[in-house]
């Protein structure tokens, strides 16, 4: 099977991760939800499972804020800033294909509270900078 180039979307509202292919965006109390971006949807496949971990962790940036699950692998969620979360994607938990189609709407997975926001926020990149980043591991990648 001939492979296909990642398309899809990389929204401007919202900062990025690339080491992990997540995404944060701030939200008008102070919190922030966390997502999964396409591209990264795109590089581990279609995800079958995904679990949160409890409402109130605390999770220091870059270890494991959750687990995901697709028809490749069960791997760890790494966490692209630190915070204490204020509540895991219960519907992304029972129905995971949210993830796979809505994951910058109702495919989020987690809204937190930032703990070191001023510090790690500058280590988060813009949309713009994160297709750049896609183009270098896939050059034929288009966005929507």
């Amino acid at each position: 099977m001939p492979h296909q180039p990642f398309s899809g979307c990389i929204p401007d509202d919202r900062l990025y991760c690339p080491r992990y292919d997540m995404w944060v965006q701030e939200t008008a109390d102070g919190a922030v939800l966390i997502g999964a971006t396409a591209f990264g949807l795109f590089l581990a496949g279609e995800i079958i499972a995904f679990t949160s971990k409890p409402q109130g962790a605390e999770v220091d940036c870059e270890r494991g804020m959750g687990t995901v699950e697709s028809r490749k692998t069960v791997q760890a969620l790494h966490a692209p800033i630190s915070f204490v979360l204020l509540e895991g994607n219960e519907a992304a938990e029972e129905r995971p294909k949210l993830v796979n189609t809505e994951p910058y709407g109702a495919g989020w997975l987690a809204r937190a509270r930032p703990t070191r926001w001023a510090a790690e926020k500058p280590t988060l990149v813009d949309a713009a900078t994160y297709r750049q980043h896609i183009l270098k591991i896939e050059p034929e990648a288009t966005f929507d």
